[in-house]
Protein backbone atom coordinates (compact mmCIF):
# COMPACT_ATOMS: atom_id res chain seq x y z
CA UNK A 1 0.00 0.00 0.00
CA UNK A 2 0.96 3.38 -0.51
CA UNK A 3 -0.18 6.84 1.90
CA UNK A 4 -0.27 9.19 -0.87
CA UNK A 5 -0.65 12.11 1.51
CA UNK A 6 0.96 12.33 5.32
CA UNK A 7 2.10 15.61 6.95
CA UNK A 8 5.09 13.27 8.43
CA UNK A 9 7.37 16.47 9.29
CA UNK A 10 4.28 17.91 11.88
CA UNK A 11 4.86 18.05 15.19
CA UNK A 12 3.12 15.58 16.63
CA UNK A 13 5.63 13.32 14.95
CA UNK A 14 8.72 14.95 16.49
CA UNK A 15 9.01 12.46 19.32
CA UNK A 16 8.76 8.94 17.09
CA UNK A 17 9.02 9.92 13.80
CA UNK A 18 10.85 6.60 13.06
CA UNK A 19 9.26 4.39 14.92
CA UNK A 20 6.09 5.57 13.09
CA UNK A 21 7.40 4.66 9.49
CA UNK A 22 8.44 1.20 10.66
CA UNK A 23 5.26 0.52 12.25
CA UNK A 24 3.72 1.98 8.56
CA UNK A 25 6.17 -0.89 6.71
CA UNK A 26 5.14 -3.31 9.11
CA UNK A 27 1.35 -2.76 8.51
CA UNK A 28 2.52 -3.04 4.49
CA UNK A 29 2.67 0.55 3.60
CA UNK A 30 5.49 0.64 1.32
CA UNK A 31 5.35 4.55 0.58
CA UNK A 32 4.64 7.80 2.26
CA UNK A 33 4.49 11.00 0.35
CA UNK A 34 5.01 13.55 2.85
CA UNK A 35 3.45 16.90 1.72
CA UNK A 36 4.52 20.02 1.97
CA UNK A 37 2.53 23.31 2.97
CA UNK A 38 5.13 25.73 2.88
CA UNK A 39 8.78 26.48 2.05
CA UNK A 40 9.78 25.29 5.33
CA UNK A 41 7.18 22.21 5.41
CA UNK A 42 8.26 21.63 2.30
CA UNK A 43 12.46 21.41 3.15
CA UNK A 44 11.43 19.29 6.30
CA UNK A 45 9.62 16.88 3.48
CA UNK A 46 12.61 16.53 1.33
CA UNK A 47 14.74 15.83 4.56
CA UNK A 48 12.83 13.22 5.65
CA UNK A 49 13.07 11.72 1.58
CA UNK A 50 16.44 11.79 1.93
CA UNK A 51 16.75 9.79 5.00
CA UNK A 52 14.01 7.12 4.79
CA UNK A 53 14.17 5.43 1.65
CA UNK A 54 10.04 5.14 2.58
CA UNK A 55 9.27 8.68 2.00
CA UNK A 56 8.92 10.83 -1.05
CA UNK A 57 7.98 14.35 -0.91
CA UNK A 58 6.22 17.51 -2.36
CA UNK A 59 6.42 20.77 -2.26
CA UNK A 60 3.74 23.84 -2.67
CA UNK A 61 1.69 26.37 -0.54
CA UNK A 62 -1.43 25.21 1.40
CA UNK A 63 -4.32 27.60 0.71
CA UNK A 64 -4.01 28.17 4.49
CA UNK A 65 -0.29 29.67 3.90
CA UNK A 66 -1.20 31.13 1.08
CA UNK A 67 -1.08 34.75 3.10
CA UNK A 68 2.39 36.80 2.20
CA UNK A 69 3.03 34.47 -0.83
CA UNK A 70 4.90 36.27 -3.79
CA UNK A 71 5.32 35.41 -7.31
CA UNK A 72 9.25 34.94 -6.68
CA UNK A 73 8.34 32.01 -4.08
CA UNK A 74 7.81 30.26 -6.99
CA UNK A 75 11.46 29.79 -8.26
CA UNK A 76 12.28 28.69 -4.85
CA UNK A 77 9.77 26.13 -5.25
CA UNK A 78 10.71 25.32 -8.24
CA UNK A 79 14.84 24.26 -6.89
CA UNK A 80 13.26 22.79 -4.44
CA UNK A 81 11.20 20.41 -7.12
CA UNK A 82 14.36 19.85 -9.07
CA UNK A 83 15.18 17.17 -6.32
CA UNK A 84 14.74 13.52 -7.11
CA UNK A 85 13.20 12.22 -4.52
CA UNK A 86 10.06 14.97 -5.20
CA UNK A 87 7.07 13.81 -6.90
CA UNK A 88 4.39 16.38 -6.95
CA UNK A 89 3.80 20.02 -6.20
CA UNK A 90 1.49 20.12 -3.15
CA UNK A 91 -0.62 20.79 -1.26
CA UNK A 92 -2.34 23.02 -3.18
CA UNK A 93 -5.72 24.30 -3.35
CA UNK A 94 -8.73 26.81 -2.35
CA UNK A 95 -9.96 26.29 1.72
CA UNK A 96 -13.39 28.92 1.64
CA UNK A 97 -14.70 27.03 4.45
CA UNK A 98 -11.40 28.33 7.34
CA UNK A 99 -11.15 31.23 5.20
CA UNK A 100 -7.45 31.55 6.86
CA UNK A 101 -6.33 33.52 3.94
CA UNK A 102 -7.92 36.02 1.64
CA UNK A 103 -9.91 34.18 -1.40
CA UNK A 104 -8.21 36.39 -3.78
CA UNK A 105 -4.79 35.58 -2.02
CA UNK A 106 -5.68 31.71 -2.41
CA UNK A 107 -6.37 31.97 -5.80
CA UNK A 108 -3.56 33.82 -7.18
CA UNK A 109 -1.49 31.69 -5.29
CA UNK A 110 -2.94 28.23 -6.56
CA UNK A 111 -2.67 29.86 -10.03
CA UNK A 112 1.20 30.45 -9.73
CA UNK A 113 1.63 26.56 -8.38
CA UNK A 114 -0.30 25.09 -11.60
CA UNK A 115 1.30 27.43 -13.82
CA UNK A 116 4.99 25.65 -12.37
CA UNK A 117 3.17 22.31 -11.81
CA UNK A 118 3.23 22.53 -15.81
CA UNK A 119 6.66 24.18 -16.43
CA UNK A 120 8.30 21.50 -14.54
CA UNK A 121 5.82 18.76 -16.15
CA UNK A 122 4.62 17.48 -12.25
CA UNK A 123 1.04 16.17 -10.85
CA UNK A 124 -0.60 18.16 -8.49
CA UNK A 125 -2.32 17.72 -4.99
CA UNK A 126 -5.19 19.35 -4.99
CA UNK A 127 -6.80 20.64 -1.26
CA UNK A 128 -10.36 21.84 -1.98
CA UNK A 129 -12.72 22.74 0.76
CA UNK A 130 -16.19 24.13 0.18
CA UNK A 131 -14.62 25.98 -2.72
CA UNK A 132 -15.62 23.64 -5.64
CA UNK A 133 -17.27 26.32 -8.01
CA UNK A 134 -14.17 28.12 -7.97
CA UNK A 135 -12.01 25.18 -8.34
CA UNK A 136 -13.93 23.43 -11.22
CA UNK A 137 -13.80 26.80 -12.91
CA UNK A 138 -9.78 27.01 -12.43
CA UNK A 139 -9.34 23.66 -13.18
CA UNK A 140 -11.26 23.73 -16.50
CA UNK A 141 -9.20 26.46 -17.72
CA UNK A 142 -6.02 25.02 -16.91
CA UNK A 143 -6.24 21.62 -18.30
CA UNK A 144 -8.26 22.96 -21.51
CA UNK A 145 -5.05 25.52 -22.11
CA UNK A 146 -2.46 23.30 -20.89
CA UNK A 147 -2.79 19.62 -22.87
CA UNK A 148 -1.27 16.74 -21.39
CA UNK A 149 0.91 14.32 -23.60
CA UNK A 150 0.64 11.26 -23.52
CA UNK A 151 -2.61 10.80 -21.04
CA UNK A 152 -0.45 11.50 -18.23
CA UNK A 153 -2.59 12.03 -14.90
CA UNK A 154 -2.89 15.71 -14.16
CA UNK A 155 -3.07 15.16 -10.36
CA UNK A 156 -5.20 14.19 -7.25
CA UNK A 157 -8.10 15.69 -5.38
CA UNK A 158 -7.25 15.50 -1.61
CA UNK A 159 -9.83 14.00 0.92
CA UNK A 160 -12.28 14.13 -1.52
CA UNK A 161 -16.02 14.33 -0.04
CA UNK A 162 -17.71 15.82 -2.96
CA UNK A 163 -20.99 14.28 -4.65
CA UNK A 164 -21.13 12.37 -7.77
CA UNK A 165 -21.31 15.00 -10.04
CA UNK A 166 -18.34 16.86 -8.66
CA UNK A 167 -15.61 13.69 -9.15
CA UNK A 168 -16.87 12.98 -12.58
CA UNK A 169 -15.95 16.41 -13.44
CA UNK A 170 -12.57 16.06 -11.68
CA UNK A 171 -11.97 12.15 -13.29
CA UNK A 172 -12.97 13.81 -16.47
CA UNK A 173 -10.18 16.65 -16.60
CA UNK A 174 -7.59 13.51 -15.59
CA UNK A 175 -7.84 13.61 -11.94
CA UNK A 176 -7.53 10.87 -9.72
CA UNK A 177 -9.43 10.90 -6.57
CA UNK A 178 -8.32 9.93 -3.19
CA UNK A 179 -9.91 9.31 0.09
CA UNK A 180 -9.25 8.87 3.87
CA UNK A 181 -10.06 7.20 6.87
CA UNK A 182 -13.17 9.61 7.44
CA UNK A 183 -15.17 7.81 4.58
CA UNK A 184 -15.53 4.98 8.29
CA UNK A 185 -17.19 7.72 10.28
CA UNK A 186 -20.81 8.00 10.27
CA UNK A 187 -21.27 11.28 8.90
CA UNK A 188 -19.57 9.65 5.39
CA UNK A 189 -22.65 7.47 4.61
CA UNK A 190 -23.84 9.62 1.90
CA UNK A 191 -20.09 9.12 0.15
CA UNK A 192 -20.70 5.50 -0.36
CA UNK A 193 -22.69 5.78 -3.88
CA UNK A 194 -19.58 8.26 -4.96
CA UNK A 195 -16.44 5.93 -3.45
CA UNK A 196 -18.32 2.86 -5.40
CA UNK A 197 -18.19 4.66 -8.83
CA UNK A 198 -14.73 5.82 -8.69
CA UNK A 199 -12.93 3.74 -11.54
CA UNK A 200 -10.54 1.53 -9.92
CA UNK A 201 -7.71 2.96 -12.21
CA UNK A 202 -8.19 6.15 -10.77
CA UNK A 203 -8.49 5.58 -6.80
CA UNK A 204 -5.99 6.50 -4.05
CA UNK A 205 -5.69 5.88 -0.35
CA UNK A 206 -4.20 8.13 2.07
CA UNK A 207 -4.11 8.95 5.75
CA UNK A 208 -3.48 12.80 6.02
CA UNK A 209 -1.57 11.92 8.94
CA UNK A 210 -1.67 13.34 11.54
CA UNK A 211 -5.21 14.29 10.81
CA UNK A 212 -8.51 12.38 10.67
CA UNK A 213 -7.78 9.12 12.21
CA UNK A 214 -9.81 6.39 11.46
CA UNK A 215 -13.06 6.02 13.39
CA UNK A 216 -11.86 3.28 15.80
CA UNK A 217 -8.75 5.81 16.54
CA UNK A 218 -11.26 9.13 16.60
CA UNK A 219 -9.38 11.73 19.14
CA UNK A 220 -5.99 10.31 18.67
CA UNK A 221 -3.59 11.40 16.68
CA UNK A 222 -3.67 9.32 12.41
CA UNK A 223 -0.01 7.72 11.30
CA UNK A 224 0.24 5.92 8.28
CA UNK A 225 0.01 2.27 9.71
CA UNK A 226 -3.50 2.94 9.94
CA UNK A 227 -3.53 3.02 6.09
CA UNK A 228 -5.45 -1.10 6.03
CA UNK A 229 -7.93 0.44 8.03
CA UNK A 230 -8.85 2.75 5.26
CA UNK A 231 -8.31 -0.20 2.44
CA UNK A 232 -11.02 -2.06 4.90
CA UNK A 233 -13.47 0.12 4.26
CA UNK A 234 -13.34 0.14 0.78
CA UNK A 235 -13.11 -3.52 0.86
CA UNK A 236 -16.58 -3.60 1.97
CA UNK A 237 -18.04 -0.86 -0.11
CA UNK A 238 -16.56 -1.29 -3.29
CA UNK A 239 -17.75 -5.46 -2.57
CA UNK A 240 -13.94 -6.65 -3.82
CA UNK A 241 -11.22 -8.39 -1.39
CA UNK A 242 -8.44 -6.38 0.78
CA UNK A 243 -5.97 -7.73 -1.86
CA UNK A 244 -7.47 -5.49 -5.01
CA UNK A 245 -7.62 -2.76 -3.60
CA UNK A 246 -4.27 -2.44 -2.46
CA UNK A 247 -3.05 -4.20 -5.49
CA UNK A 248 -4.83 -1.33 -7.80
CA UNK A 249 -4.50 1.69 -5.18
CA UNK A 250 -0.87 1.07 -4.93
CA UNK A 251 -0.23 0.39 -9.02
CA UNK A 252 -2.49 4.31 -9.23
CA UNK A 253 -0.26 5.98 -6.91
CA UNK A 254 2.97 4.71 -9.32
CA UNK A 255 1.47 6.22 -12.16
CA UNK A 256 0.19 8.98 -10.58
CA UNK A 257 3.07 9.93 -9.14
CA UNK A 258 5.58 8.17 -12.07
CA UNK A 259 7.44 6.23 -9.38
CA UNK A 260 8.82 2.90 -10.17
CA UNK A 261 10.79 0.13 -7.76
CA UNK A 262 13.51 0.39 -9.12
CA UNK A 263 13.76 4.08 -7.80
Amino acid sequence: MIDTHAHLDMAPFNKDRTEVIVRARDAGVSMIITVGIDLESSRKAIRLAENYPEVLATVGFHPHQATGVKKADMAKLAEMAKHPRVVAIGEIGLDFYRNRAPRETQLQALQWQLELAERLDLPVIIHCRRAEKDMLTLLHDWTSSHKRLNGQPRGVIHCFSGALETAQRYLDMGFFISFGAYIGYPSSLNLRNVIRSIPQDRLVVETDSPFLPPQSHRGKRNEPSYLPLTVGVLTKIRQVSPETVARETTQNARHLFRWTESE
